[in-house]
């Protein structure tokens, strides 16, 4: 491929950015007009607002990873995301805005790993890690907001949701891969512990500083 393609296919991938953005907000306005009372309630504009900020910025952050040789599975910021978004939105809501970008990447918009989308990058052999982030908010959040100035028992809750995503991610690995849960879990778990380790202290350390800033916004 010549230079001359490079910016071609960076107008093309930032176009598909925008459409998925575009997609979000829609999802967005459509919760806002049919949820009742939009300052008060299940969902103020407030919330609503800051689900969609998260959101965006999973779909603009997720997208950037970085292949290994050794494995089908790219390291991505895609669970930092999350670990921080917890902090922000709260398990709930930050569930609510991982699952609208699950449809977002779903629908076929560039917003997973390596730019990919569709059904078929779930479907693939590091669907299982998508479907464990589900989980992985849910576990992480619920420790953050029940143990919120007890850092320890943060991490705790934060390795133990990575350890569930790990046990998605591997077993569907292994299914994929035709190959023992044990060999997945040197190609799809081993090589990517330094690296979530680092990100469980980042989220620790990121997180609280965002919630002091956004938590007026969030109560």
């Amino acid at each position: 491929m010549g230079f001359l393609h490079i910016p071609v296919l960076l107008y093309f991938t930032y176009e598909r950015r925008d459409a998925a953005l575009s997609w979000q907000q829609n999802i967005m306005k459509n919760i806002t007009t049919t949820t009742p009372g939009n300052t008060s309630g299940p969902f103020s504009t407030q919330r609503l607002v800051l689900i969609a900020m998260v959101t965006s910025i999973t779909c603009i952050l997720a997208p950037f990873s970085i292949p290994i040789p050794i494995s089908p599975v790219p390291i991505s910021l895609t669970n930092l995301v999350l670990l921080i978004s917890v902090y922000v939105l709260g398990w709930k809501d930050a569930t609510v805005s991982f699952l609208i970008y699950l449809l977002i990447g779903a629908a076929g918009l560039p917003v997973f790993s390596g730019f990919a989308g569709g059904l078929g990058k779930i479907a693939g052999p590091t669907g299982g890690y998508l479907v464990g982030f589900i989980f992985m908010t849910i576990i992480a959040g619920i420790f953050v907001e029940r143990f919120r100035d007890k850092r320890f028992l943060i991490i705790t809750g934060m390795a133990l949701a990575t350890v569930v995503t790990y046990l998605f991610g591997t077993a569907w690995l292994a299914f994929q891969l035709e190959m023992p849960f044990t060999a997945a879990l040197s190609i799809g778990v081993i090589p990517y512990l330094p690296g979530d380790t680092a990100k469980i202290i980042l989220a620790v350390v990121i997180g609280p500083i965002l919630y002091a800033r956004l938590h007026p916004l969030i109560d």
